[in-house]
């Protein structure tokens, strides 16, 4: 930004100076009243096309006499400045990369101020090279002047470098000795590629496992070693065309694949698994595709010219490999070759997720090229720390009116999540030196960042799952109360000890911190076995035939129950009859479980959302014809309780379905839609606001805001922020700021 404040101050002949701080960019200029208000004009209209401007903030002051503007040394200070996300390699670093004349001819390690690493490189605030990753490096004379000349694009790109003097690939084999070096590595990583082996590949904030992705040998021993069973792989593609080759892609599809952000998008497949092994994505219509980001990819890419599969480097369940040293323990009895770099990585970042939905982005996953960019709220906050969910967790912390959220560290399932739960919060905590007064969690007492509040000796605030969904959805669109919240997911605590997740919360009054109403939720159903039934939808569809015909729901010939040997439907029966490891559970994302299996979709799941996705899919395949076609469901209204949505009726009339799969899968979306749309209509609230995991799935998400606008209300939305539990900690701050 300040290059760009230089120049422009040059332009318009006004003397000063810039500097770089720990709040943000300071510009003191002096000039004619006239000529200043033009000044402040311009910086928010021409700034540069990767800047994104929190505040703009300009006071008058007497004038101080300068002669010359200059660039003034960065200063400390309280730090409340944004620290950027990683940038995708720009067309001028593209370009050069490319050019046989140039001193970066396929350099791996281009950049400029305008891309390159930002968050995987810095280690304190502000953002000046000693503070990166890139200290080791001793900039050449050339590299130096770049840095230096205000009129360069290179000034104060912090990992500025060139092959005389920047970080250097090398080839491994599994014992760490070398294979090749520089260019020669790379050549010979694209030879691996091709020959069906599997490389790791050390990018911008992890590693890779990159194989061809139209060998299929090649991608099923990469599912045998990663123990990844059927959840799809992301692709990379050389270039946009080559996945129009084999995805559909719409205008906002197209703007998200070539963003600075470059996430993962999930694209619907038009051709046939010919020229994609089948196995990257099996039994699923979408591919999670994405373009080359850092000038390593653009060079491999361009050798290979045809897709790879490029997942994390790590083994399921685990975070993402960033250390080379690292990667040969845990990945050795993975990859067969590993591509490396000396330039270290201050953090795991692993890939961004992203999807269409209503006619625009929505983040599943947030990591590269989002994080940790705030989202800003309408009032100061107190410094606070969030610890985010169990699963996808990412945490928050508040300064001033910003909150700022952590790359996505995934499921705190082993000691090595965990451990890197812990480094993520260290790092956020050390790089803006808060001492939280408080730390908000979640109101489930056991899960991995809850006993870490609670052990952390400062005051916890616990905020309920579904109002803290809610609460993120409302501060990500600026919104205060009244609002309705349709909180729908697989399941959260709730405070009358079980488990929620269908549910339809009131928020009232002055401002965040009045709490929540529960008015409305899913009908109740017995989940025997507990985390078993999360993962067996076939336990959840028995629990909802026995919750409608009590004992007689096992003498029944339908799919789920014919998937049980008949030694495991009398334990069964034991458990609901007995309510026995059986708890209590409105869950929407189970209700999707429980159909998908009555339907004969799926029994046991491979991956968390298999069976939701697999219905969503079906569903997508019905005609068109049938988009209001609905099954019939009640809202029953208890004397001084919840609206209760009840399912039954629904489930009986999917039991005598005679249609097709997809016909069943449709109907059952749009009922969901409808009951949305009728409950807000009794609760008569104005403004409806839609979040949690199963707001991923498009078709219920737009179904629901189309009846929704249908019937006058005001939608919103997740966009930036995951509508899944990755969004939870934005939820829980702004939960906790207005606890006194």
């Amino acid at each position: 930004f300040r290059p760009f404040v230089y120049r422009l101050a040059g332009e318009m002949q006004l003397p000063g100076w810039v500097t770089n701080s720990a709040q943000g960019v300071f510009i003191e200029v002096e000039g004619s009243a006239a000529r200043l208000h033009e000044f402040v004009l311009r910086i928010e209209r021409e700034k540069p096309a990767v800047a994104s401007i929190q505040s703009l903030e300009a006071t008058y002051l007497d004038p101080s006499g300068f002669t010359g503007f200059e660039i003034r040394e960065s200063q400390g200070g309280e730090k409340t400045a944004t620290i950027l996300p990683d940038l995708s390699t720009c067309a001028d670093c593209q370009l050069e990369m490319n050019n046989p004349a140039d001193r970066r001819y396929r350099y791996p390690f281009t950049n400029c101020t305008n891309c390159g690493p930002r968050f995987t490189i810095i280690e304190s605030l502000p953002y000046d090279r000693p503070r990166t990753t890139m200290k080791k490096f001793t900039m050449c004379a050339e590299c130096s002047h770049e840095y230096h000349d205000p009129r360069n694009r290179r000034f104060h790109a912090q990992p500025n470098a060139c092959p005389a003097c920047g970080p250097r690939l090398e080839l491994w084999d599994r014992t760490g000795a070398l294979l090749a070096g520089h260019d020669d590595a790379l050549l010979a990583c694209a030879a691996a590629i091709r020959e069906g082996r599997i490389v790791a590949v050390k990018g911008l904030g992890g590693f890779h496992l990159i194989v061809n992705a139209a060998s299929e040998p090649a991608v099923l021993e990469l599912r045998r070693r990663k123990r990844r069973n059927e959840k799809p792989f992301a692709l990379m593609f050389p270039s946009l065309e080559s996945v129009r080759a084999v995805c559909g892609i719409s205008a906002v599809e197209e703007r998200m694949l070539c963003s600075v952000e470059s996430p993962i998008v999930l694209l619907r497949r038009v051709r046939g698994p010919g020229e994609i092994a089948p196995s990257v994505a099996p039994r699923n219509p979408c591919l999670g595709a994405m373009l080359p980001y850092t000038p390593l990819h653009h060079l491999l890419l361009q050798e290979l010219r045809s897709p790879v599969v490029a997942t994390s480097g790590n083994l399921s369940e685990e975070p993402i490999c960033i250390d080379e040293q690292d990667a040969l323990q845990r990945l050795a009895g993975i990859a067969d070759v590993f591509l490396v770099h000396d330039r270290p990585i201050a953090r795991h970042v692993d890939d961004s997720v992203a999807r269409e939905m209503a006619g625009r982005e929505l983040v599943l996953r947030r990591a590269r090229g989002f994080a940790p960019l705030p989202v800003t709220v309408a009032r100061e906050l107190p410094p606070l720390l969030a610890v985010g969910a169990h699963q996808k967790n990412s945490i928050a912390v508040s300064v001033g009116t910003q909150v700022f959220i952590s790359q996505h560290i995934g499921d705190l399932e082993t000691e090595a999540s965990s451990a890197a739960f812990r480094s993520v919060i260290a790092a956020l905590e050390r790089m803006y030196e808060l001492e939280p007064v408080a730390i908000a969690c979640d109101l489930h007492p056991d899960y991995v960042s809850t006993r870490y509040a609670l052990a952390a000796g400062r005051r916890v605030v616990p905020i309920q799952h579904h109002h803290a969904h809610v609460l993120s959805c409302m501060a990500e669109n600026h919104l205060q109360p009244p609002v309705l919240g349709i909180s729908w997911d697989g399941s959260g605590y709730g405070p009358d000890h079980t488990v929620w997740g269908g549910e339809v919360l009131a928020v009232d009054g002055p401002g965040w911190g009045c709490g929540f109403r529960r008015v409305a939720h899913l009908r109740t159903f017995r989940l025997p076995g507990g985390e078993k039934a999360v993962r067996e939808p076939r336990r959840v569809a028995l629990a909802l035939l026995f919750e409608i015909f009590g004992e007689n729901a096992f003498e029944m010939d339908c799919a789920p129950l014919r998937a049980f040997s008949p030694a495991e439907l009398r334990v069964l029966k034991g458990m609901l009859k007995n309510q026995v490891n059986s708890p209590v559970s409105s869950s929407a994302g189970r209700l999707f479980d429980g159909v998908a299996s009555l339907c004969g979709l799926r029994q046991v799941c491979r991956f968390e959302g298999q069976a939701a996705m697999e219905l969503e899919f079906a569903g997508s395949e019905a005609p068109r014809l049938a988009e209001e076609a609905c099954y019939p469901y009640a809202i029953r209204e208890p004397e001084r309780a919840p609206l209760v949505l009840d399912w039954e009726p629904m489930v009986k009339a999917i039991l005598a379905e005679t249609g097709t799969v997809e016909y069943l899968a449709l109907k059952f979306h749009n009922s969901l839609a409808a009951m949305v749309s009728e409950v807000a209509a009794k609760t008569r609230y104005h403004r409806v606001a839609l979040t949690g995991g199963c707001f991923q799935n498009r078709y219920l998400t737009e179904s629901c805001i189309r009846r929704l606008k249908a019937a006058g209300h005001s939608v919103y939305w997740h966009q930036r922020v995951p509508p899944n539990d990755g969004g939870i900690a934005l939820g829980q701050i702004v939960g906790a700021a207005a606890v006194r």
